[in-house]
C-alpha cells in the first residue's frame, strides 16, 4: 500500500477546501439561537479555529459541506458511523420502518431481534438492556454495580471519559503536569461547574496502565469498591493501548476484592472484533457498556453482562430502576439488527484492520521522511497521531506532559484545507469504517505529505 502510494504521488493532487463562506454564514446565524452556535463544545470554536465546518451530506466515506467542498471523512461521527454514511442497507431498513411506524413505546419484535444478535456477538452478554446513549449506559452500569455489591464507592481512571454523569467528571480533560499530583494520590480536578463537591466523595481516582500503583490503590480501597470502570483502550486521550497483561490483572483484582468490573466499550465496542475489545483481549467483564458503532449513526446505548446483575432491574421492591420512553426505539432497533448482520459478515473486520493498518503505516512513513517528531499510535480501525519526542504515550500523564496538542491542531486544520475531514482535537481519534477504501488512504497520505512539507 505505502509503496503503491509513493509511486502514484506525482499523479495525485489534493483539492483545496479553503472556501467556507456558507459555513461561516451558518455559524453566525447559529450563534443567535444556540450556545456558541453548536450543541456540543467539541463542534465549535473550542476545537475549530474560526468556527466549525457545516456538513450537509455524506455518502460512504465522503462528506460535503455547505459550500460544496468534498472531504474524506476520518472522524465518522466520533466513531458512530461504523458502516460509513448512508449505507444502502441501513437506508432501506430505516425507510421501511418509518413507513410502518418508527416508535410505539411498547414491546416489539425489533428489540428482541436486536438483543439476540447482540448476545451472539458479545461473549459476556447473558442479558442486555438498551438505552438511548452511551452516557446513559454507564450511569445504569454504576447503579447496577452499587445495588449488586451494597457498596457505594467506585474507581475511575485519570483521563477516561464515561459520559457526562456527575460522578464520572473527574480528570477527563488534560491539565498542566504540575497540577496532577502524584500517581498514588492524584489531584482531583472536576471537569464541570455545577457539581456538588460531595458527589466525588465516593470516587477513588487512579492512574491507568500502571499495575504496581493499581495494586497499591486496590489494597487500600478494594474492600470499599462497588465497581472499577475502565475503557479497554484509552480513547479519551486519543488512542492509548493497555500494556500487556494490564486488563487481565485488573480483572483479577476486581474478583479478589469483590468489585464489579465494568468495561466501557462505548467507543471500542463492535470496532475491533465482533465482540469488541473484550473478545480481542480475551477478558470477561461483569458488565460492559456500548454505544456509537452499535447504532451505525443512530443514538443508542446498551448495558450487557451477567444475568445475576442485570436481573436486578426486574420489577419488585428492591429493583434497580431504569425507565425510558425511547428505550428499544423500534426504528433504532431495526437499524441495530441490520448493522450487526453486516458486521457479522466474514469480510468486515479483516477489511477494517487492513485499511486502518495501511493508513497507520503510511502516515508513519510520511512523518519519517519529513523528519517530523510524531508517532501514530493504535492499530486497525482506530488510531491517533501524537506530536511528541516519545516513542509511545502510555497514560494520561504522558499525554499531559509530552504531547504537543497545538501542533496537532495546526496539522489537522491544514488537512481540512486539503479535503481530509477530522476533528482538530488531539484527545479524539481517527476512525476507519467499512466504507473506507485504499483510495481514501492514498488521499490521506497525499494530503499529509503536502501538509508536512508546509510544516517542516
Amino acid at each position: 500500500m505505502v509503496e503503491d502510494w509513493r509511486d502514484r504521488r506525482k499523479y495525485m493532487q489534493t483539492i483545496s477546501t479553503r472556501k467556507r463562506a456558507r459555513s461561516q454564514e451558518w455559524f453566525e446565524r447559529a450563534q443567535r439561537s444556540l450556545v456558541e452556535g453548536v450543541n456540543s463544545p467539541s463542534r465549535g470554536k473550542a476545537v475549530y479555529n474560526g468556527g466549525p465546518i457545516f456538513v450537509e451530506r455524506g455518502q460512504g466515506s465522503q462528506v460535503w459541506d455547505a459550500d460544496g467542498n468534498q472531504y474524506v471523512d476520518f472522524m465518522m461521527s466520533f466513531g458512530a458511523l461504523i458502516q460509513g454514511h448512508a449505507h444502502p442497507k441501513l437506508v432501506s431498513v430505516a425507510s421501511e420502518v418509518m413507513a410502518q411506524g418508527s416508535h410505539f413505546a411498547a414491546a416489539t419484535s425489533a428489540e428482541v431481534e436486536a438483543a439476540e444478535r447482540f448476545r451472539r456477538m458479545v461473549p459476556s452478554a447473558e442479558a442486555v438492556r438498551f438505552t438511548n446513549t452511551g452516557s446513559e449506559a454507564t450511569m445504569l452500569a454504576l447503579r447496577l454495580a452499587r445495588a449488586h455489591t451494597g457498596r457505594t464507592k467506585f474507581l475511575k481512571f485519570e483521563g477516561h471519559y464515561h459520559g457526562w454523569y456527575d460522578p464520572y467528571l473527574l480528570n477527563a480533560h488534560s491539565h498542566p503536569p504540575g497540577d496532577l499530583g502524584t500517581p498514588e494520590n492524584p489531584a482531583r480536578i472536576p471537569d464541570s461547574e455545577g457539581i456538588p463537591p460531595a458527589t466525588f466523595d465516593d470516587v477513588v481516582l487512579a492512574p491507568w496502565n500502571d499495575v504496581a500503583v493499581l495494586e497499591h490503590i486496590m489494597r487500600r480501597h478494594g474492600h470499599e469498591l462497588a465497581a472499577v470502570i475502565t475503557e479497554p483502550i484509552m480513547a479519551n486521550m486519543g488512542c492509548i493501548l493497555p500494556r500487556d497483561g494490564y486488563l487481565q490483572r485488573l480483572r483479577e483484582l476486581t474478583r479478589e476484592h469483590g468489585a464489579v468490573f465494568i468495561l466501557d466499550e462505548v467507543v471500542t465496542g463492535f470496532r475491533y472484533a465482533p465482540g469488541g475489545c473484550q473478545e480481542y483481549y480475551g477478558i470477561q467483564p461483569d458488565i460492559s457498556t456500548f454505544g456509537k458503532a452499535l447504532g451505525a449513526g443512530f443514538p443508542v446505548g446498551a448495558v450487557a453482562g451477567s444475568r445475576a446483575i442485570l436481573d436486578r432491574m426486574r420489577w419488585g421492591p428492591n429493583m434497580v430502576l431504569h425507565y425510558g420512553t425511547f428505550n428499544g426505539h423500534r426504528l433504532t432497533m431495526k437499524v441495530v439488527a441490520a448493522n450487526l448482520d453486516l458486521l457479522a459478515a466474514d469480510e468486515a473486520y479483516p477489511k477494517l484492520h487492513a485499511i486502518g493498518d495501511a493508513a497507520i503505516s503510511g502516515l508513519r512513513d510520511v512523518f519519517r521522511r519529513h523528519n517530523i517528531k510524531a508517532i501514530v499510535q493504535g492499530f486497525g480501525p482506530m488510531f491517533q497521531i501524537y506530536f511528541t519526542e516519545r516513542d509511545a504515550i502510555h497514560d494520561y500523564r504522558d499525554y499531559c506532559t509530552h504531547v504537543d496538542t497545538s501542533r496537532y491542531s495546526q496539522f489537522v486544520h491544514s488537512l481540512l484545507d486539503h479535503g481530509v475531514y477530522m476533528t482538530p482535537s488531539n484527545g479524539l481519534h481517527w476512525i476507519i469504517s467499512t466504507a473506507h477504501t485504499e483510495a481514501d488512504v492514498q488521499k490521506l497520505l497525499e494530503a499529509a505529505d503536502q501538509v508536512c512539507g508546509e510544516m517542516a
